[in-house]
Formats: C-alpha cells, structure tokens, sequence
C-alpha cells in the first residue's frame, strides 16, 4: 500500500487555512443589536484566544475551539500539532484545560477509517499529556480532512490574561521560533530535505503549558498566542485592543532552523500575502524578507508575552525553569508614526 501523504488532500494547510482578518472582521460585522451578558468578562468584540464566563466564586470558564486541514502528511502528527495548537488557547488566557472534544471532517471516500483513527489518536495523546480527557465530539463526511478541537478550561479571574491590557513601555517576548509557514509549505511543495521539518513540528507539538504560570507573574499585563495571523498580525490586536504602540526588532525574531534557505526558495503560503493585505497599511516599511516573516502564519505558534520591565527579570527565570531561554524582541509604546515600526 502506498504511503498516505494527507496534505494532498487538502487545498491550505494548518492555520494558513485561516481567513484573512479583514475579510473575517466584515464577516463578523452585525447590525443586530448586542446582548450584554454581566457575566461574559471576555467575548468576540476583543478578538481575544478564547472566551471566558465568569462563574462567580472567582473563577471563569474558558471555552475556545480550534480545527484545520492536513499541515503535515503523518496522520498522527496531523492529529497532535491539530490538538495540541487547540488546547494552546487556554494557555494564553492563563487557564488550564478540563477537558475537550473533538471536531472531525473526513472525506471517507477517499482515506481510510485507519488513518482517520490515527489523527483522533493523536489527538488522544496530546490531551493525555495535558492530562485531561478527549471527552467525544462530532464527525462529518467532507471534501477534505478536518480534525481540531473544542477546548474547555478554568482560570482564576485575577490571572486571566486578556490580548487588550497591554501597557506602554513593557518589553515583548516570544516563546516559540518563526517559521512554520514557510517550512511547512516547502513540505507541501515537495522542496524540503528529508530531516529539515522535524524542528517545526517538534515546535507545533509542544503544548504551551507555561502560559498558566506566566499569568500568575505580577507585571505580566498581556498574552496571545501566535497562529493564523503571523506575529504582526496578532501583535497589531494587542496594540488596537490596548491603544497602544510597540516596535519589533526583526534581528532579535527567533526562526526556525532553514526558514531562511525556503524563503529564499519562494516556499511563501499565500495567507501571508493575505495577512500583509490586512493590516500592512498599519505597520512601517518593511523589506521584503521581513515581511514575508513577519506575516508568516503559524501553526501552534509560541505566546507572545507582554511583560512589564520591572517584572522581566522574574519572568525570565521563570521561563528559564521551563527551559525557554527568551529575549525581548520588542517593546511597547504610547506613541508612534505607525501602529507597528519594524526596526
């Protein structure tokens, strides 16, 4: 039997499958009038990793959900980095996971029930090492394959950390490399040497975890997490959220190993080019490398961390205990020519 390559199967890959943000902002748009819910501390109207209702004895729930298409071709892997990228919203909101259930797409004239049961597998494995149960869920016949999950969590409403609440002169981090769109779609293309891919999914396989304790850092005042969007991308929701500025230093971006060598080849996914279309106009000149980094989109990228400078010397050795060894790759500011400087 032949080897299944499971991104044949499908037209994107990963979170690059992600609407842009300008067309999903007009898709959002509602005349209808807006029910308050007291309760809702976090809704859609902050473009926040999740929702977060407030329970009433100090805590919230967190309910969030996430799902693409193939963006490796190993059913297993296909089902952890799916998982794993899911589960990552409830760490950036500074909660922990209860539990999840699983969103399944399957085009069962095309791949079998057995490798369809290896992706809800690997699924499986990642919510056992975020020690909580894959609890059910719903599978349809698709066109394409689809696998993610809806993901429930609790926070302690004094740590829930929001993409809104950012300060000027904090100092921005990042816990995982860039690169995983542009690595990933030299795969897809069929360009990448065999061994070059397995950093970028060593990085979209490792859960996020330390962003609970990130959130119970004093002078940690803001997280997301980095995905579909790119890094300017999400970066440029923190700064509208808060009415705040920031300034990136592109020398100081870590990037996976080989990022580098498939731009250079023209392995660039088209959501880039849709992420630069939607919110461009808002950062500084860039060249053209920056660019088409910057706007990269990720799959289970790293968190992007908002961190007051009083407090970084605190979070530095907490994410040094977590073998994250991170500098700042930018701060924030009240003012700017520009949403966004990339320096």
């Amino acid at each position: 039997m032949d080897e299944i390559k499971l991104t044949e199967y499908s037209h994107g890959a990963g979170c690059g499958c992600k609407i842009s943000p300008m067309l999903l902002e007009e898709i959002l748009s509602t005349a209808r009038e807006t029910i308050v819910y007291p309760e809702l501390l976090v809704g859609n109207d902050s473009k926040d990793d999740a929702a977060a209702f407030d329970l009433g004895d100090g805590t919230s729930v967190l309910s969030t959900t996430d799902f693409f298409m193939p963006i490796v071709d190993d059913p297993f892997t296909f089902g952890k980095i799916a998982a794993t990228n899911a589960l990552s919203d409830i760490y950036a909101m500074g909660g922990k996971p209860l539990m999840a259930i699983s969103i399944f797409g399957w085009p069962i004239d095309k791949l079998s029930a057995d490798v369809a049961r290896k992706v809800i597998d690997g699924g499986r494995a990642v919510c056992e090492a975020a020690q909580i149960p894959l609890a059910g869920g719903h599978s349809i016949d698709s066109p394409e394959p689809i696998f993610g999950l809806a993901a429930t969590g609790r926070v302690e409403n004094r740590y829930l950390m929001r993409n809104n609440t950012a300060l000027p002169e904090c100092e921005i981090f990042l816990t995982k490399p860039l690169g995983i769109g542009i690595l990933t779609t030299a795969q897809k293309r069929k360009k990448i040497a065999a061994g070059d891919i397995v950093p970028a999914i060593e990085a979209m396989t490792t859960l996020n975890k330390v962003g609970h304790r990130f959130a119970q850092l004093d002078g940690v005042v803001a997280m997301t997490d980095v995905t579909g969007f790119g890094l300017l991308g999400h970066l440029a929701e923190i700064c509208e959220g808060s009415g705040i500025h920031a300034e990136v230093y592109f020398d100081k971006v870590p990037l996976l190993p080989k990022t580098e060598h498939y731009r250079e080849m023209g392995c660039i996914p088209g959501g880039s080019r849709k992420n630069f279309k939607s919110y461009g106009e808002k950062i500084s000149s860039m060249t053209q490398q920056q660019q088409e980094i910057l706007c990269d989109p990720q799959t289970s990228g790293g968190l992007l961390v908002i961190v007051q400078k009083s407090a970084v010397p605190n979070f530095l050795a907490l994410a040094q205990e977590e073998g994250l060894a991170l500098q700042a790759i930018g701060k924030t500011c009240a003012e700017g020519k520009h949403l966004i400087e990339v320096l």
